[in-house]
């Protein structure tokens, strides 16, 4: 056999290894009612005994929030605004909100690399001229697009999380994007988990002028990309 094929191969065997991992640990979470642990009820219930394993294991505490953190956003588990509001709890709003902003970051990252090599190029080739013009349009301006999808409260984290990995954005940019993106949000959830104790639902978090000042900031992202546009097609008519 010659070295091409058995590179296909061990390619091929690679993704395959990789999808299984994720779907095991998905198919596990929910077999093992993962969201249960996951859940405002469950926080507020174990929130002593958190608070004091804190204090006494202050390293180790940031250690779990932190990779707990990074593994739900990687494998795309539900639980992020929980897993926020308990960060604010258990480690103050600065600390929890460095904290949530660089593990949420990780997370992203990772699945955005496994999305890009198990899916991507199949799905270039499924799309065609169109994909890739889409694709072109979309790196051209990468870190504006995304830092407006990462502002917007509109689109889901974990999809906005997978889109990118079907484009040729670079992966320092998304990076950067997501990094900075998801500060505003992540700072306003992980501020309101102090008053855990007082929240009795997930709905209604957030008021409709913070989300119309996200929207807003989401829309200042785009405004190189309109000024570019801009003045493009005024030299164009030139």
């Amino acid at each position: 056999m010659s070295a091409a094929p058995q590179g296909a191969l061990r390619g091929h065997g690679g993704k395959l290894a990789l999808f299984a991992i994720f779907a095991a640990v998905i198919v596990a979470f929910f077999v093992l009612d993962g969201q249960r642990y996951l859940s405002l009820e469950a926080v507020k219930a174990n929130r002593d005994a958190m608070l004091a394993f804190a204090d006494a294991h202050f390293v180790l505490a940031l250690a779990i929030a932190f990779f707990a953190y990074a593994g739900a956003v990687a494998f795309s588990l539900p639980g992020g605004l929980v897993l926020s509001l308990t960060m604010g709890f258990i480690f103050g709003r600065w600390v929890g909100t460095v904290l949530t902003v660089f593990a949420a970051t990780l997370g992203a990252t990772l699945v955005f690399l496994a999305a890009r090599y198990l899916f991507a190029d199949a799905a270039r080739k499924r799309m065609g001229v169109l994909g890739e013009k889409i694709s072109a349009g979309f790196a051209e301006n990468a870190f504006h697009y995304l830092l407006f999808l990462r502002l917007v409260p509109l689109f889901p984290f974990f999809l906005v999380n997978l889109a990118p990995a079907f484009t040729k954005i670079r992966l320092r940019t998304y990076v950067a994007g997501t990094l900075i993106g998801i500060i505003p949000g992540t700072f306003v959830y992980v501020n309101l988990g102090q008053t855990l104790g007082r929240i009795d639902s997930l709905s209604g978090l957030v008021s409709t002028e913070t989300i119309g000042a996200f929207v807003l900031l989401g829309v200042f992202a785009l405004v190189p990309v309109f000024v570019k546009k801009f003045r493009s097609a005024r030299a164009a008519k030139a």
